[in-house]
């Protein structure tokens, strides 16, 4: 079965990259929401990416996206990229405060 096979060190790259950019938009919330409400869903979703992916390779110049909708199927990515994209939100608000407080550190000597 497709789901357990491991995790190539590319489908991470590309997990690692989605939750970077997830968070660089400032998007954790809603994509968070999306992923937990879309668990059920993962298969019906990596079809309908199959689906359309002729229309959007005509839109979009989309490298990873074969591997995206192969990845969606498997319903452990959805954890898995809760978690990093979880785990990039913290971190990026940690560095964020830590600015905040260094900048009022500048202002007050």
């Amino acid at each position: 079965m497709a789901s357990e096979a491991p995790f190539t060190p590319e489908d991470e790259a590309l997990l690692d990259r989605m939750a970077a950019r997830v968070v660089e938009l400032h998007m954790e919330v809603p994509a968070l929401l999306a992923l937990e409400s879309g668990r059920p869903l993962t298969f019906l979703a990596s079809q309908s990416m199959i689906f359309f992916e002729p229309m959007v390779r005509a839109l979009f110049r989309l490298p990873d996206y074969r591997r995206v909708s192969a990845l969606i199927e498997r319903r452990e990515v959805v954890d898995k990229l809760a978690t990093k994209i979880e785990a990039r939100a913290d971190e990026a608000h940690r560095a964020r405060r830590a600015d905040r407080e260094a900048r009022r550190a500048s202002r007050s000597s």
